[in-house]
């Protein structure tokens, strides 16, 4: 049975205090949760934050391959390690246009993550113009066979895979649930060619376009959608927890 996984980026926001509060409020108020969650917290936070949890995981938003080095600013994959995190997100789509990471970085991101144990939450997604020309599918192949189907089976299985539609991040916006589940299910056909059927079936995908408390319930009923990688939404514990709790109803 594939996990289900609800995780929130803080992406660049918090204080410090606020940081340390708002993870004590979502750690005091779960009980017999039935889904697995995460914290990808900034960096400067991770000890701070893993100090303190109990059931939710915590990960970091971002790492550079190279072990150590003159990379001014940046944290390697080993020190998010050593720290206690147990997963990085790689290919988040501000990644790759803010910063200008490619396929290939993010094929060295992945490599490197895996050598220090730990868990990948892959992102994927297409902008507004590739939707709308119909080359969806065809880009999120192109990402895949890029960054990810270089990695044997038994090290494929050490990956989440987070689908966000880039057009429905930070907008508001969000795709259908039919949209979404169809985007899953191209996904898991594209693993299950690649790898087998019974890894497919094992790989959590996540969505991770605006999911919030008013349509978590719709997207998490699909066959393919797995959970969600929250933004905005994980950032307000109330909100935060009314989206866990949609597995546990």
């Amino acid at each position: 049975m594939r996990k289900k996984i609800v995780a929130g980026n803080w992406k660049m926001n918090l204080t410090h205090e606020e940081a340390i509060e708002l993870h004590s409020a979502i750690e005091a108020s779960l009980s017999n949760i039935t889904c697995e969650v995460y914290h990808f917290v900034p960096s400067i936070y991770l000890k701070s934050i893993i100090d303190q949890k109990k059931q939710v995981q915590v990960g970091a938003q971002n790492a550079h391959p190279q072990p150590k080095g003159a990379f001014t600013g940046e944290v390697s994959m080993q020190q998010i390690k050593t720290l206690g995190s147990s997963a990085v997100l790689i290919g988040h789509s501000e990644r790759r246009l803010l910063f200008n990471e490619t396929d290939i970085f993010l094929k060295e991101k992945v490599d490197a993550a895996l050598q220090n144990q730990l868990t990948v939450f892959f992102c994927c997604g297409e902008s507004l113009q590739q939707r709308e020309q119909d080359a969806h599918e065809e880009v999120i192949a192109h990402q895949l066979n890029n960054s990810l189907f270089h990695l044997s089976e038994s090290d494929f299985k050490n990956i989440i895979i987070a689908y966000e539609p880039i057009w429905a991040i930070g907008t508001g916006k969000t795709a259908t649930s039919e949209q979404a589940n169809a985007m899953h299910k191209h996904i898991r056909n594209l693993i299950q060619h690649k790898y087998s059927l019974e890894t497919a079936e094992a790989t959590t995908i996540l969505y991770g376009g605006s999911c919030n408390p008013t349509n978590a319930q719709e997207l998490f009923s699909k066959s393919d959608i797995d959970g969600g990688l929250i933004g905005g939404a994980s950032l307000k514990s109330t909100d935060f927890l009314s989206i866990i709790s949609v597995y546990n109803d």
